[in-house]
């Protein structure tokens, strides 16, 4: 049967909310391993009517709390309505010739953040920030002592959601030159400020920037992170939680397969040659019926253009060999920019907006290595989505 082509986002994202219906009755319990083959790949195009709900929403505010672009795109369902987890953010206006106003300087200016969350709910889209002690823009989550947060996943908690987010610093005076630090946990509630106290400490011991990933089965949450990996990409590691909240106690996956309780035994995740899979630094690992789906960014290439789907009978893996299902047509010399400068990077799946378990709707992030490109075109700095139509499992 041919799927209902995507409604319109706001309509989307109102209809997401009936999912937090699923909060008040008990979860159900994992399914069995996958058999045989895992789902084909029988399609993928553009989700346009999302791309032109984000784009609107930013191109028309007037506010300098307005948000007009972001990436990382984490979204999970609230009782509140769908919120949406951006890391680096711009806020303020877009000019009619579609560019942004300077960052600084004289006249009116675009506030940049280091996070922000767009609440989508049955009024249409809000932008939610923090405040600095002047009344201007900040973080939605502030920064601590010259260290930011960029954004992680995160999972339903009431009228919010507990988001894990990677505190990171300065390392060098390059825009890349940024080095993770620790892992904490913030509980986010629309309409209520996020203060440095709010903040909870997570397992951060072992060089591994945990929440790239959050994985609900049955009365367990699985925790993916991610480490740096020699020459790009990162290596896999996971962990899992009962505490819907996350607040512990952690277990971490070990290299026999049991479960530790200490982090140094977390082992890192495998292919199915007992390699150890190299991923990007964002991406999503989303049960559709017996079968996981790894979606990752090809990593042994800088700023690679292609997203990947790798498949598990389980939420630990091993993972098949990933398969290229999408390449960026913004990317690169030859894209739509025509911008040698511009990259595509970390995609993630949005299980809550899909029709079912025969689809996927992934996100990704499209920027340029020039900071100036994303200011003289605001569009190149929004996030992208395809719909992935799967076929025989």
């Amino acid at each position: 049967m041919r799927r209902p082509a995507p409604r319109p986002l706001l309509r989307t994202l109102a209809a997401a909310l009936l999912t937090t219906l699923s909060l008040l009755t008990p979860p159900a319990p994992p399914a069995p391993a996958g058999t045989g083959r895992p789902p084909d790949v029988v399609g993928v195009r553009p989700v346009t009517s999302l791309e032109r709900a984000f784009a609107s929403y930013a191109d028309r505010g007037r506010s300098p709390r307005h948000w007009t672009g972001g990436d990382s795109a984490y979204s999970v369902p609230t009782a509140a309505g769908e919120l949406w987890v951006f890391s680096d953010t711009f806020l303020g206006t877009v000019r009619p010739d579609g560019s942004r106003p300077p960052v600084s300087g004289d006249g009116p200016t675009t506030p940049f953040v280091h996070n922000s969350l767009v609440l989508w709910n049955g009024t249409g889209p809000h932008t939610l920030t923090g405040t600095d002690r002047a009344g201007r823009p900040a973080s939605a989550v502030p920064e601590t002592g010259g260290d930011w947060y960029w954004a992680r996943a995160a999972v339903p908690l009431g009228r919010g959601a507990a988001l894990v987010l990677a505190r990171y610093t300065r390392a060098g005076s390059g825009p890349l030159d940024v080095a993770w630090r620790a892992n904490v946990l913030a509980r986010v509630t629309p309409g209520r400020p996020v203060r440095a106290g709010d903040l909870t400490a997570l397992p951060s011991g072992a060089g591994v920037a945990w929440g790239a990933w959050l994985a609900r089965d049955g009365d367990e949450t699985y925790v993916y992170g991610t480490e740096q990996a020699p020459g790009g990409g990162a290596f896999l590691r996971l962990a899992r939680v009962r505490d819907p909240a996350l607040g512990g106690p952690w277990r971490y996956r070990a290299a026999d397969g049991s479960w530790s309780g200490r982090e140094r035994d977390s082992a890192r995740v495998t292919d199915a040659d007992g390699r150890a899979l190299r991923v990007s630094q964002e991406l999503s690992v989303v049960r559709h019926g017996h079968w996981w789906a790894l979606v990752s960014q090809r990593s042994d290439v800088p700023f690679s253009d292609e997203v990947r789907v790798a498949w598990s009978s389980s939420p630990a893996g091993p993972f098949s060999r990933p398969v290229t299902v999408w390449r960026a047509p913004e990317a690169g010399p030859r894209g739509t920019y025509h911008n040698p400068r511009v990259i595509a990077y970390n995609p993630h799946e949005h299980p809550e907006l899909e029709h079912g378990d025969r689809e996927m709707v992934v996100s990704y992030n499209v920027n340029s290595l020039d900071p100036r490109d994303v200011l003289r075109q605001a569009s190149v700095y929004r996030p992208r989505f395809v719909r992935v139509t799967l076929g025989r499992r």
